[in-house]
């Protein structure tokens, strides 16, 4: 990021005064007239929360894309099927049950499981091919989703929240002053602010077991170079096969997530396939930090878009991305 600042110091810049005008336009008071042009102060602190949260459940499914992509070199573009499959599951548990929280033990064991077979069934198969990796993956998505559509249908699934996690808490936020002066302050669902909670808890969880720890020591020595780790006696290919259930497990446990605060379907694997490339090309390959801070800001620009510019909000989240692409290709945290 240093780098980054001392050869384009214009775009630096231009991102400091934007995070400084977002936070004034979070916290201050707003006058009648910037109402009057942009709308109201709760539909923008709600759409900055929504994308926010969003940006929490976009991390869950590209840090175990990161995990896998970036470190691995693995490339895996039936991560999104992993992420629908692991909200299918937690929604069968969840209903058998009425269990939430087991819904996600047993999501990020189902999915891991999966994740295990399809690396020493296909990616120790064709380590280093990246073509075949590409096609032969894209071949089991398809396989995945119509699979996932014979046995569930193609109807729209929805998670119940658990009732100590239904309704809004009050967030010290004014979004109106009254006439008679007393503020009005943002109410905001529990559920989306803990589970953000959850991601930011596993993401620094990742960070240290990747960058404090033995295990994260071997796993990016195993990256950088397998030969030299596997004549010390590691051994490499069980260390990859639990790199690689931790990553499709993270996924399994993100279709969760999103089936509770917003619905499972078909296509729902493609969705947050692009979404998890693009993040991941945004914050950089190998990069937990990475990917929570592309995360954030593709979380963000999807939602501000969709309430103020909403024909073109697609539209820029692919522009961030080109941004990026063409002035910081490695990605804006990239590990190397």
């Amino acid at each position: 990021m240093a780098r980054f600042i001392e050869r384009h110091p214009a775009w630096a810049l231009i991102a400091i005064v934007a995070i400084a005008v977002l936070l004034w336009l979070v916290f201050a008071i707003w006058p009648p007239g910037l109402e009057q042009a942009i709308g109201r102060k709760r539909v923008f602190l709600n759409a900055v929360f929504n994308g926010i949260t969003l940006g929490g459940l976009y991390f869950l499914v590209a840090s175990g894309f990161t995990l896998i992509f970036g470190l691995m070199r693995n490339v895996n573009l039936a991560h999104g099927s992993l992420y629908l499959f692991g909200g299918y599951i937690g929604y069968a548990i969840s209903t058998w049950t009425g269990s939430w929280l087991l819904s996600f033990i047993v999501a990020f064991i189902g999915v891991a499981l999966v994740g295990v077979i399809l690396q020493i069934v296909v990616f120790r198969r064709m380590e280093g091919q990246d073509l075949r990796q590409t096609m032969v993956t894209i071949g089991l998505s398809i396989v995945f989703a119509d699979l996932m559509l014979w046995v569930f249908g193609g109807d729209f699934y929805q998670i119940q929240t658990p009732a100590w996690l239904i309704g809004p808490i009050q967030l010290p936020l004014v979004t109106a002053i009254k006439s008679s002066g007393e503020p009005v302050y943002l109410g905001y669902p529990l559920v989306r602010l803990v589970i953000f909670a959850a991601s930011v808890v596993i993401g620094i969880a990742m960070w240290l077991a990747l960058n404090r720890t033995r295990v994260g020591m071997i796993v990016r020595a195993g990256v950088d170079d397998r030969d030299i780790l596997a004549a010390t006696g590691v051994r490499i290919q069980l260390v990859f096969v639990l790199v690689f259930a931790l990553g499709a497990g993270l996924a399994g446990i993100a279709g969760v997530v999103g089936g509770t605060f917003q619905s499972l379907s078909p296509g729902e694997d493609t969705r947050f396939l692009l979404a998890s490339l693009v993040v991941v090309i945004v914050g950089g390959m190998g990069s937990i930090p990475g990917a929570a801070l592309g995360a954030i800001i593709i979380g963000l620009a999807e939602q501000l878009g969709s309430v103020y510019i909403p024909t073109y909000a697609i539209v820029v989240t692919f522009l961030i991305m080109v941004l990026v692409l063409a002035l910081r290709p490695q990605g804006l945290l990239a590990r190397r």
